[in-house]
């Protein structure tokens, strides 16, 4: 019987904890500008960090001198972040369960992962624990296909329905907890080699879950289009790369 959506949905949801410690090393951070945007205007003491994973975004979060708690479903994903952040507490759980008490938190940052939520529910949940005032926030961040090697290579190594959720034009829906969302885009990088932008393919859902056959194709592809182009046939290069940013405040 031929996989549903959702069946497939809920397998990429689930790939990432194989490969945690190669997600921590390969997939980008997020500009500072990005996640100070996010944060609100009342004092920010504490900063739930949704569908942590490896803490990507922990990262930035703590460089900004807030008091991070992390929330990740996967123990893989979870263990990588605890190896990397042992100051951050982090604990299991999801959006629409999150394991913290009602108006603990002054921002609910959700990094590369909003998109997996049950978005209704999770909203009202993050609206339990968040005070007055405070802030959720998702952020994705996106090849800036804008760049024509860039575009080029996207169009190679996610064809067609391998892109799996659309988040570069996301949208959040209203909710009566929260002001409406606004959005804001921020241009940001990523440091790499051929070798090291493979190893970011590698850890995308659409790869994690593919027959052995159409993974090292994909693979295949990406090395070959890489080595064709002077901008990433030697050395390192700068990936560019657009961070999206969806915000809204608590009533």
């Amino acid at each position: 019987m031929p996989e549903s959506d959702r069946e497939l949905r809920a397998r990429r949801a689930a790939s990432f904890g194989a490969t945690a410690s190669a997600y921590a090393e390969h997939r980008p951070d997020y500009p500072v500008a990005a996640v100070r945007w996010g944060l609100p205007d009342i004092p920010v003491r504490h900063v739930l960090d949704l569908g942590a994973g490896t803490g990507k975004l922990t990262e930035g979060l703590l460089s900004l001198g807030t008091r991070v708690t992390a929330v990740e479903p996967d123990h893989q994903m979870r263990a990588e972040l605890v190896r990397r952040f042992p100051e951050v507490p982090a604990y299991s759980g999801t959006a629409e369960r999150i394991p913290l008490g009602d108006a603990e938190v002054d921002a609910v940052f959700a990094g590369q992962a909003f998109h997996w939520f049950d978005v209704e529910p999770a909203l009202t949940e993050i609206a339990r624990v968040l005070r007055p005032g405070g802030t959720v926030v998702a952020l994705w961040n996106h090849d800036d296909d804008s760049v024509p090697w860039v575009a080029e290579f996207v169009r190679r190594v996610r064809p067609g329905a391998s892109r799996g959720p659309s988040t570069e034009s996301a949208e959040l829906p209203g909710h009566p907890d929260f002001r409406p969302f606004e959005r804001s885009r921020f241009p940001h990088a990523q440091r790499r080699t051929a070798a090291t932008l493979i190893e970011t393919v590698s850890t995308h859902s659409h790869v994690l879950v593919a027959e052995p056959r159409q993974r090292e194709a994909v693979l295949r592809t990406a090395r070959e289009f890489l080595a064709s182009r002077p901008e990433t046939a030697n050395g390192e290069f700068d990936l560019p790369l657009v961070t999206i940013a969806i915000r809204a405040v608590r009533r």
